[in-house]
């Protein structure tokens, strides 16, 4: 019980003193649907919310929102080539870099070039996904996961979010497709699924915004049940993304190290309380 006391009261005084854990408050936009105008009033509501778009230049903007639905990636970038994992925050800075565990990224292929809608991946896909802005599709080669990392645009330098969302098709199972935000020391703020709708060709969208001081430096993405290759028997949920929006990614703030004068009087609350605690004992002994 002394324990429970003593560490109750240092959490208030470092509540007061403004080094108390922050903590996450979303507001959640999504719907689904069997065609891109079943989705498109949650994915102005989302955009509207960010506020206005950003062009594709380096550097920071402070506000508004970027944007990536692929259709600008060259062909020689796109199905059967991979997308260089770095393509947008430096041929095209929007302030992202992707990772995952399998063997990369891929765009889908414009019409004339080679089979769209990853019908390089499997003949039965064009008939099965489609598109929210035509007509280019993305998707994780060799994995069903994608890590979203933030950068000002054109640089190295780390930066983090307040939102994100995403568009998806053929999301055929609930509680599969999922978007999970991080914070900077890599504590997870929340997953969040995508919401399902039977049938092929139909569209869902996610967005995540954190109106609390969250600083979101990573999104993991988990598309579908496993990765779009092998036999369609074993792909189970099979989901390919488009549009991916999301808050102007901001440099990562430097949490504020206390004045002198802050330090002197924390000590000196954490001394006070320590001696109103042994002289309490002393009472009660």
């Amino acid at each position: 019980m002394k324990k429970t006391r003593s560490a109750l009261a240092a959490a208030c005084i470092l509540a007061l003193a403004g080094l108390g854990p922050a903590h996450a408050v979303e507001v959640v936009t999504s719907a689904s649907g069997a065609n891109a105008a079943a989705i498109l009033a949650a994915v102005t509501s989302f955009r509207t919310d960010l506020g206005t778009l950003n062009p594709n230049i380096a550097g920071n903007v402070g506000s508004g929102r970027r944007e990536i639905n692929w259709d600008g990636v060259p062909d020689a970038l796109a199905a059967p080539n991979n997308l260089p994992a770095n393509f947008f925050n430096v041929n095209s800075p929007r302030g992202v870099v992707f990772a995952t565990p399998g063997s990369g990224v891929q765009v889908s292929a414009n019409a004339g070039i080679a089979p769209v809608e990853f019908g390089n991946l499997n003949a039965v896909f064009p008939s099965q996904f489609a598109t929210f802005s035509a007509q280019r599709l993305f998707t994780v080669l060799g994995s069903n996961v994608l890590d979203v990392n933030f950068f000002v645009p054109g640089s190295a330098t780390p930066a983090t979010t307040s939102a994100f969302g995403a568009v998806f098709t053929d999301v055929d199972s609930a509680n599969v497709t999922s978007l999970q935000f991080f914070d900077t020391a890599n504590v997870s703020l929340g997953r969040f699924f995508v919401p399902a709708f039977a049938g092929d060709e139909t569209l869902s969208f996610l967005g995540v915004r954190f109106n609390a001081g969250e600083q979101i430096g990573r999104v993991r993405i988990t598309s579908g049940s496993g990765a779009l290759t092998g036999p369609i028997s074993d792909l189970g949920d099979a989901v390919a993304m488009d549009d991916f929006i999301y808050a102007e990614p901001i440099a990562v703030a430097i949490a504020a190290i206390p004045e002198p004068a802050s330090v002197v009087m924390l000590g000196v609350g954490l001394g006070a309380l320590g001696w109103r605690l042994r002289s309490r004992r002393r009472q009660i002994g």
